[in-house]
């Protein structure tokens, strides 16, 4: 790591790609020790946003990032640290998270409510939100809730018509649009059913306030983001949270994070200044991630600084996947060396399509697949096929 010169920039200072790629390691908390005594609450502060999925194929995608980081945390205990849920009729407990629209769907800590003011009132401001909604519908979940205390949409009156999945009720439309007008918010699941109560009700009286301007939400979220990436471009930093490009211009300058160079990047970027304060030592999770996971959420990053290309092909026609429905990149010594889709078979977990950067990227294979099957309950991995067909002996005999 070194400084500019003066007749350059001289505020600039130099990383080698080596070193942006550890710093975001670190960053995502996946080099050096994990923070157990946060466990998964602090997981989720340090990332400032853990995505949401209703695919489920290992296990959800927000079970996955904790484990990714912290190993084999116990399943209910992840639920738990996300979601209090009340019981029906009961108040809200005081929350640590709630839901709302940030990269996507996510999970975000309590604290972050404030900041998504603008958001809030943004969604407010459209005339319209994908659904109609009849006269009456919307006062009437308000006032139900307010009378009933948390409610799913289920009890709310029904989620669905009868339709496809995007056929909702006026009940269903009418609470989700006040969940993303910040009227109503989700802090708890049953099951997979998100449970409804009021924001006033249910979010620390310390943080109900949406009296910040755009600016003052913007500017925190442009901080937050950049710590949590460790080092980014300004499309990097915009893409965290969602935010316009001019969003972040207008508050880069003065969000606290540092300029910097990056070797082999066509683009300024921002460190995070507590990432540059020390040397990035520590061991290097191996693991499956996600396909949802923050590290990999934006395909140019992480082929900027991985030479990976990451494509969820869930939604690809089968014929068109190269790598599989839900394939799960693999991080090893700091590198993404591989890739596998998998499933379940009882208590079994397969492995469908296994692709690997060469034979030293077998043994972490191996070692994050053992682990993941221990995780989710399997006793056995079973390979289907190996894009490299001399290495599936070898990863045969690695798992045994």
């Amino acid at each position: 790591m070194t400084t500019a010169s003066p007749a350059t920039e001289p505020s600039a200072v130099e990383l080698s790609a080596a070193e942006a790629r550890r710093i975001a390691l670190r960053a995502q908390g996946l080099l050096g020790a994990p923070d157990r005594r946060g466990g998964v609450r602090g997981v989720l502060r340090a990332l400032g946003a853990v995505q949401l999925d209703t695919i489920s194929v290992l296990a959800r995608s927000h079970e996955l990032v904790p484990y990714a980081r912290l190993g084999p945390v116990g399943r209910d205990a992840i639920e738990k640290a996300y979601w209090t849920p009340a019981p029906p009729g009961g108040p809200s407990p005081v929350p640590h998270a709630f839901e709302y629209w940030s990269h996507a769907a996510c999970v975000l800590p309590i604290e972050e409510w404030p900041l998504f003011a603008f958001r809030r009132r943004a969604y407010r401001g459209r005339p319209h939100w994908h659904h109609d909604l009849s006269d009456g519908a919307y006062d009437t979940v308000v006032k139900q809730l307010r009378d009933e205390g948390p409610l799913t949409a289920t009890e709310l009156g029904g989620a669905k018509n009868g339709g496809p999945w995007w056929d909702w009720s006026d009940a269903k439309i009418a609470v989700e649009r006040a969940l993303m007008y910040g009227e109503v918010v989700c802090t708890g699941r049953r099951g997979w059913k998100r449970v409804y109560d009021l924001a006033e009700r249910a979010v620390p009286a310390a943080l109900l306030h949406d009296d910040l301007d755009d600016i003052e939400c913007v500017r925190p979220l442009v901080r937050l983001a950049g710590k949590a990436l460790g080092v980014g471009t300004r499309a990097d930093i915009a893409d965290y949270h969602r935010l316009k490009g001019e969003q972040v211009d207008a508050v880069i300058a003065d969000s606290g994070l540092v300029p910097v160079t990056v070797e082999g990047w066509s683009r300024p970027a921002w460190a995070d200044p507590d990432a540059l304060a020390a040397p990035v030592r520590g061991r290097h999770r191996t693991t499956l991630l996600s396909p949802f996971d923050s590290l990999i959420w934006e395909r140019a990053r992480t082929e900027r600084i991985f030479g990976f290309t990451h494509r969820l092909e869930a939604y690809v026609p089968k014929p068109k996947r190269l790598h599989g429905y839900f394939a799960m990149p693999l991080l090893a010594g700091g590198k993404l060396v591989g890739r596998v889709d998998p499933a379940r078979s009882g208590s079994t977990l397969v492995a469908r399509q296994v692709s690997l950067d060469g034979p030293k990227a077998v043994e972490p294979m191996a070692q994050a697949l053992r682990e993941a099957a221990e995780w989710v309950g399997c006793d056995a991995v079973r390979i289907e096929r190996v894009d490299a067909p001399g290495l599936a002996a070898e990863l045969v005999r690695a798992l045994t």
